[in-house]
């Protein structure tokens, strides 16, 4: 499964705010053998969420979009993905009923934004927080703050579904210059996918489709490297 992941939010391009979300979710999504190929950060701008949305949508399974939900001025997230899809926002007769029991926006201030979805999106209930979320063909609109996006998206994680991988991390005290003849050896003895990540020392990541093959791998890498443990 091939996802892309939007993140919506002025605060995240200047600065801020850090966008931990899409690192959790990219964390999670790996986790569950998915693929994330594309993370996008715009701006709380209508067309620009379109824009994005519709285009990964186009091009991969799934499409997470966290950020921009509420009855502010800004929260236009929903907007931006109805417009994506081709549908109208709707006013959502659960989401509302969720949202007044819970005392939220729409009970407390009269504010109808909040529970208006994209017309037969699935509402996604707000665990730690009162913004709803939803799922509108295969785009979910999660929340940004991260106690609540984290805990929306454990209620969806079994959407994301791929071939589980086994990784295997070694710590290599060497430029990572001098090791690119010995990575692509590896890559070519053992059919691995190989990530290198500089700083202090060079960390290398070994997938594999099975635990053997990424131990054997990582040995391989020790007894031919200079080696150090994590």
């Amino acid at each position: 499964m091939r996802t892309a992941i939007v993140s919506v939010g002025d605060e995240l391009l200047v600065g801020d705010t850090v966008n931990t979300n899409a690192a959790w979710l990219g964390e999670r999504l790996a986790a569950r053998g998915v693929t994330v190929e594309r993370v996008t950060t715009v701006p709380d701008r209508l067309a620009d969420i379109a824009q994005v949305v519709n285009e990964s949508l186009a091009a991969y399974d799934a499409v997470i979009v966290t950020g921009g939900l509420g009855p502010t001025h800004d929260d236009v997230t929903m907007e931006g993905v109805a417009a994506a899809v081709g549908k109208s926002l709707e006013s959502h007769a659960e989401a509302s009923a969720w949202l007044a029991d819970r005392g939220g926006y729409a009970a407390d201030n009269g504010e109808p934004r909040t529970v208006e979805l994209p017309a037969g999106a699935r509402f996604l209930p707000n665990d730690e927080g009162v913004a709803p979320g939803a799922v509108v063909e295969s785009v979910y609109v999660l929340p940004g703050v991260p106690a609540e996006m984290k805990a929306m998206f454990e209620r969806v994680e079994n959407d994301f579904t791929g071939t589980e991988t086994y990784v295997e991390r070694v710590l290599v005290d060497e430029p990572e210059s001098a090791l690119a003849e010995r990575l692509a050896e590896l890559q070519r003895r053992f059919g691995v996918t190989v990530g290198s990540y500089p700083g202090d020392g060079v960390r290398v990541k070994i997938s594999a489709a099975d635990p053997e093959t990424a131990n054997e791998a990582a040995d391989w890498l020790r007894e031919h490297a200079d080696a150090v443990d994590d």
